[in-house]
């Protein structure tokens, strides 16, 4: 066996005292198993979570960060989808446990922080909420990173689901699953008219996938390009691998003295 490896999955039991410190980062990929339009596979979300994790653990590996790749979560709160053909989804209650169980048995390692790396929006409330829950039940430090949505030139803003952004990263990391030959524009256009309630807008309000298409697509994929998707990509990882000399000293209890 040999500790040259990054991924925890790949060490022994005798080796994870040895190799694993307080101020080591275990990194949890989040992604999701559910409808991403006929176009995109149901894995999407997951295979971006995956790429961006592995990418930035094996860059900031290399300039000298104590920091691992733990195995993603691909069942995961997605229960907007429920109404479409396969979705894998957790319930609220049951990913929290399932969150907070990983956090109990990463307490039992030397291992004191914990970076979720999420690339399903379904995720994003429950996380928050599992940073805290972790964070009081174990010591753990607990953090979570998410790419910043990227709505396309004719999404009017509205592209947060299989639309330009993912289906130009999947032509950049997974084309052999892409068929834009089914790829169709479904951009909620009305939602515009609305000041106050929306998506980004100080009333928010619960939705399904399907109460804006029958596909579940809300975007418009038609315009996704593969270099684009490289850019995205690139853009996502260096963003990721920035924070981690930064997650790698926070204590939120220090004071910092500034001149």
């Amino acid at each position: 066996m040999t500790t040259s490896t990054r991924r925890f999955a790949d060490l022994s039991t005798t080796e994870i005292p040895d190799v694993l410190h307080r101020d080591s980062i275990l990194v949890l990929p989040t992604g999701a198993i559910e409808p991403h339009g006929p176009h995109l596979p149901l894995r999407t979300d997951l295979v971006m979570a995956e790429a961006v994790s592995a990418a930035a653990v094996d860059r900031a590996a290399a300039q000298g960060e104590d920091v691992w790749l733990l195995p993603a979560l691909g069942y995961t709160k997605s229960d907007e989808h429920a109404n479409l053909p396969g979705a894998m989804w957790l319930q609220a209650e049951t990913m929290l446990r399932v969150v907070t169980d990983l956090g109990r048995s990463i307490a039992a390692t030397p291992a004191r922080r914990l970076l979720f790396v999420n690339c399903h929006g379904g995720n994003s409330a429950l996380l928050e909420v599992a940073l805290r829950e972790l964070r009081r039940r174990f010591g753990l430090q607990t953090f979570l990173y998410a790419s910043p949505a990227r709505p396309g030139p004719t999404e009017s803003g509205f592209g947060i689901h299989a639309g330009w952004a993912e289906t130009s990263m999947m032509l950049h990391l997974r084309p052999d699953l892409v068929d834009m030959t089914q790829a169709k524009p479904a951009v909620p256009h009305a939602l515009s008219g609305h000041k106050h309630v929306g998506f980004g807008k100080p009333v928010r309000f619960g939705w399904l996938a399907d109460d804006f298409a029958e596909s579940g697509v809300i975007g418009d994929p038609t315009g996704a390009d593969a270099a684009v998707g490289a850019e995205l990509f690139a853009a996502a990882v260096d963003s990721l691998l920035q924070s981690i000399p930064e997650i790698a000293t926070f204590d939120p209890g220090r004071v910092t003295e500034r001149g």
